[in-house]
């Protein structure tokens, strides 16, 4: 088999990456073999070296690309840095998404941060990738500040409702508390 282009390897290294930010938000870190992550991303389990020097390099490319966007508009909740009411509304309706069946039942799609708080618990505290998501956070808060506080209450109740409900998901506790979150979070 010949040589892949340059813009080829590039594609393979992003789909990779992309794969493996789904899948570690949805898996965990330590659940998806690079095997796995491989065969996901149509790639064969060989190629993978040729990308990354180890696992943890991917994870810490990972965790960033799991906070793309955050903060650019590809994301519900990019307006919140508007004034006034409209920052209100649209803090609400952020909220609102947040705290959704949708949004709980989609965890490789999801947040990273609710998706990545276990294995970033886990990881090395000085990892890249531990350095990501803590600046993810930051700016997490940060959109969910008002003018009367910093925000990290509000962050703090949505991401732990998200990932109680999802830990209890079929028992009807789980949409309890995505409502009694979402009742807390938007007031």
């Amino acid at each position: 088999m010949g040589r892949v282009s340059k813009e080829q390897a590039q594609e393979n290294r992003r789909r990779i990456v992309d794969t493996a930010s789904r899948l570690f938000r949805e898996q965990g870190t330590a659940g998806v073999s690079v095997a796995d992550l491989m065969k996901a991303a149509g790639l064969t389990h060989g190629g993978f070296y040729k990308h990354f020097d180890s696992k943890e390099a991917l994870v810490d490319e990972a965790t960033a690309r799991a906070f793309d966007g955050v903060g650019t508009g590809d994301r519900p909740g990019d307006d919140t840095d508007t004034d006034g009411d409209a920052a209100k509304d649209a803090r609400r309706a952020f909220v609102e998404n947040y705290l959704s069946p949708e949004h709980r039942d989609d965890m490789a799609g999801g947040c990273p941060t609710a998706g990545l708080a276990t294995d970033m618990a886990r990881g090395a505290t000085g990892s890249a990738a531990r350095h990501t998501y803590a600046e993810g956070v930051r700016e997490f808060a940060r959109r969910m500040a008002d003018d009367d506080d910093d925000g990290l209450v509000r962050l703090s109740t949505m991401v732990g409702a998200l990932i109680l409900a999802r830990a209890v998901n079929g028992d009807p506790l789980s949409d309890a508390l995505l409502a009694a979150a979402r009742a807390e979070a938007s007031a």
